[in-house]
């Protein structure tokens, strides 16, 4: 075991990777002798505002069809907006479009594959997964960072000095509990993994944002949440947890986490020793809004419940989130970013740079995705005109009015609610060595 993690560990170091949620170093910018044909475009429209930017588009698509991918369904949402747009620019603008949406992480074979074009299909993506972003799609060249002029003024710095990708927005997930039985609490995020729990999560060899939440948890800062709320339980739960939390030092040392690495690997264990996994978060929502789901937990994202529809038996109101109840300790959830990006080999590369402009410098452009809850926008502008025209703040965004329904925002969520972060370049670094510690382990399955 330790030369095996030894040997992960030496290759890790050797990996390199670029920006994420809030932290990265961005990719060296190619001499002009050497930039594709896209990313010359790209060097101008970083120059030019969302007006100039949508001339541009008009000229060059009008009459002809538009292609996107994403992990998102919005992005079939925000088109229509988009034209909407450039047709109160020229009214005789016109554009058809489609919005694919792989399923089973396959986007990024199918980049890959449409990257091999000299011409490609697809004019921009909307993505996530900042690991895999990195290391299959930057680094071979098949993406391309575009940052519009206004986004980073808005943002405090300037298309040539920003460092990292271009996300659209951050978006959460929570822990969540049904709350019939009053006498049921969580006020710890260490009883999220104590004896008998079995939590409701998407597997992460299905959504790979749930596995880079498992390497974030190994970063200093995060696993300092977890060593911190461990010293808050009481002695006989901190008993039932120390056993394992010992048993994983070497582990740890041998991976090259820090002094508090070992509760990380310890709460990692035993969340995947536990969890229940299910295919999709709207299953895990359902379950939970039912008077019937008594003493059951997930960790879901928190938009979900925009789609309760309220029952006798199923409401809002047979939920809370964790993070909300008074005196909880811990990590909240978890956060990761959707990114932007233009295909190197895009067709309608001015096109999708004015698309692109217009969902992150806009409130309109947002509005696919901005109706919910947990989904926070990258431009303060635009997140403050949301908040202003959603009230989420005030639980105006969901059908019931509760607690549960009122988002308290991500400045609250990621210093309060203790939300663990996605960082890219922190993922790729950990992905061999933390990653093959976690295929390791045995995963639980219901009897």
């Amino acid at each position: 075991m330790k030369k095996l993690l030894m040997i992960m560990l030496t290759f890790a170091l050797a990996l390199t990777a670029l920006v994420g949620c809030g932290s990265s170093n961005k990719e060296e910018t190619p001499a002009a002798d050497n930039l594709s044909d896209v990313q010359k475009i790209i060097a101008e429209a970083e120059t030019m505002t969302l007006e100039e930017l949508a001339a541009k588009a008009i000229e060059e698509s009008n009459g002809k069809t538009f292609y996107g991918v994403g992990n998102s369904s919005r992005g079939k949402s925000a088109l229509p907006l988009f034209i909407e747009y450039l047709q109160s620019i020229d009214s005789s603008y016109k554009l058809d479009f489609e919005w694919q949406q792989p399923k089973n992480n396959k986007i990024f074979d199918q980049l890959t594959a449409d990257g091999l074009k000299d011409v490609g299909t697809f004019a921009m993506t909307l993505i996530q997964d900042g690991n895999q972003i990195e290391s299959k799609m930057v680094q071979t060249g098949v993406l391309d960072t575009f940052i519009p002029k206004e986004w980073a003024e808005a943002n405090g710095t300037t298309a040539d000095a920003y460092e990292g990708y271009l996300p659209l927005q951050t978006l959460n997930k929570i822990f969540e509990f049904n709350c019939v039985n009053p006498d049921k609490t969580y006020d710890n995020c260490w009883d999220f993994v104590a004896e008998g729990e079995h939590g409701l999560f998407m597997d992460i060899d299905s959504e790979i944002v749930g596995k880079n939440f498992l390497y974030m948890l190994t970063k200093d800062e995060y696993a300092t949440y977890l060593k911190d709320a461990y010293d808050k339980l009481p002695a006989n739960e901190q008993a039932y947890f120390q056993p394992t939390v010992d048993a994983l030092a070497k582990d740890a040392e041998e991976l090259g986490l820090g002094e508090n690495g070992k509760y990380a690997l310890a709460w990692i264990k035993l969340w995947v020793n536990s969890y229940n996994a299910v295919t999709d978060d709207g299953p895990i929502c359902n379950t939970l809004v039912d008077a019937s789901a008594v003493d059951k937990f997930g960790l879901l994202v928190y938009s979900k419940v925009r789609s309760v529809e309220e029952t006798d038996t199923v409401s809002v109101n047979n939920i809370k989130v964790a993070a909300y109840q008074p005196g909880y300790e811990g990590i909240g959830g978890y956060a990761y970013c959707h990114y932007l990006f233009v295909t190197d080999n895009s067709p309608l590369p001015w096109t999708a740079c004015a698309f692109i402009a217009y969902m992150t410098e806009t409130v309109e452009g947002f509005s696919a995705w901005g109706k919910d809850l947990g989904g926070y926008s990258s431009n303060p502008v635009v997140a403050e005109g949301t908040e202003a025209t959603y009230h989420h703040s005030e639980g105006l965004s969901a059908k019931v009015a509760c607690e549960t329904t009122m988002d308290k925002g991500y400045d609250w969520w990621v210093n309060d609610g203790k939300l663990v972060v996605e960082d890219p370049v922190y993922c790729a670094s950990v992905a061999f060595t933390v990653g093959s510690w976690i295929e390791m382990l045995d995963k639980y399955t219901p009897e």
